[in-house]
C-alpha cells in the first residue's frame, strides 16, 4: 500500500490584536490622506497592510544568534567562505520606505563552519526590521563574528533606496554601498581577495 504525502503548505500567522490595532490606524491615515476608505478598492487594504507591516518587520521575533548556532560544525578549513548576491529587503527606518539589493558576506573559519543557508538566514533577520543599512551591515558582521569567532569577517551591501528613489532627490540610479570588516579582512590583500571575489561573474 502506497501512503499518500500530504503537500507541503506555508501558514502564515499574524497576532489578531496587532492586526486590528494596525487595520484601525491605518484606516485614520487613508481617511487623512483624503481617500474614501469604505469604497470597494480600499475596503479591505487596511487590514491587508497591517499585515504586510508585520511580515515586513518580522526580523523582530528571531534571534540571528540562534540561527548561526543551530547548525555550526567543527571543521580544520582555515579558506575564504563567501555567500555573495544574498538578497535584501528592508525598511528606512527615517521614512519607512523600502531599501533593497544585495548583500556579500564572507568569513575565515577558526574551527567552526556554518550551514550556508544560515548566512542569508541571518541576514534577512536582521534586515526584517526598521533599519539604516549602515546599522544592518555591521549588525551581520558582528553576528558572525561573536557565534563563530572567525579569523575574520566581510560584509558588503549594495542597495537602492526608495526613499532616496521615490521621494527627496529623486535618483533613480543611486546605490549606496556599505561594508563593515573585522580581523584578517583589515589587511589589504585579503579585503582585495574578498572584492575581486564578489566583483567576478563566474559562468
Amino acid at each position: 500500500m502506497i501512503k499518500e504525502l500530504k503537500s507541503y503548505e506555508k501558514i502564515e500567522q499574524y497576532d489578531t490584536e496587532v492586526t486590528a490595532s494596525l487595520a484601525d490606524n491605518y484606516k485614520t491615515i487613508i481617511d487623512n490622506l483624503g481617500e474614501d476608505v469604505t469604497r470597494e478598492g480600499l475596503e479591505k487594504t487596511p487590514e491587508r497592510v497591517a499585515k504586510a507591516m508585520q511580515y515586513l518587520t518580522h526580523g523582530y521575533g528571531l534571534d540571528p544568534l540562534e540561527i548561526l548556532q543551530s547548525a555550526m560544525f567543527t571543521e580544520d578549513h582555515k579558506q575564504m567562505i563567501v555567500v555573495k548576491d544574498i538578497e535584501v529587503y528592508s525598511m528606512c527606518e527615517h521614512h519607512m520606505l523600502p531599501f533593497f539589493g544585495k548583500a556579500h558576506v564572507a568569513y575565515i573559519p577558526n574551527g567552526k563552519i556554518v550551514g550556508l543557508s544560515k548566512i542569508p538566514r541571518i541576514v534577512d533577520a536582521f534586515a526584517r526590521r526598521m533599519q539604516v543599512q549602515e546599522r544592518l551591515t555591521d549588525q551581520i558582521k558582528d553576528c558572525i563574528q561573536e557565534a563563530l569567532n572567525p579569523l575574520g569577517v566581510a560584509v558588503v551591501i549594495e542597495a537602492q533606496h526608495m526613499c532616496m528613489q521615490m521621494r527627496g532627490i529623486q535618483k533613480q540610479n543611486s546605490v549606496t554601498t556599505t561594508s563593515s570588516f573585522t580581523g584578517a579582512f583589515e589587511k589589504d590583500k585579503t579585503r582585495k581577495e574578498f572584492i575581486s571575489l564578489i566583483s567576478n561573474k563566474f559562468s
